[in-house]
């Protein structure tokens, strides 16, 4: 009986340790995407006159995010890209952005393949 015993957990152990090469070898374990920094941004809005707004984003805490990353102000009014790498204090603006506009904060990671939404505001109506 405890022969049985021994070849039963040979051969699950064969089994378990055969997924995880697998897992390795086809490239399943490996696929580790990049993730988008945690950062918190503000929007300051100062009237422009004509209903329109100049919109600052400013980074107020978190993850800096190193320059081969970027990290752009978009808004429909234009675009701003932050210079460098964005700590606490850079800032990114844009004129004329009209009234009741999206405007958002978005971080490109350094190979361009992945993007997120850093923030997200709106221009006051």
């Amino acid at each position: 009986m405890l022969p049985i015993i021994g070849v039963i957990l040979m051969v699950a152990i064969t089994v378990i340790l055969a997924a995880v090469v697998s897992s390795f070898v086809f490239g399943i374990g490996g696929q580790v995407q990049p993730s988008s920094p945690n950062a918190n941004f503000q929007f300051d809005y100062s009237d422009a006159g004509g209903g329109t707004y100049n919109v600052t984003a400013r980074h107020t805490g978190g993850d800096t995010i190193p320059q081969p990353e970027t990290v752009k102000l978009l808004t429909p009014g234009g675009t701003d890209e932050f210079d460098g790498a964005v700590s606490a204090g850079s800032i990114a603006t844009v004129t004329g952005v009209d009234a009741g506009a999206t405007v958002r904060v978005i971080w490109v990671s350094a190979n361009g393949e992945d993007s997120a939404v850093l923030a997200s505001g709106t221009t006051p109506s």
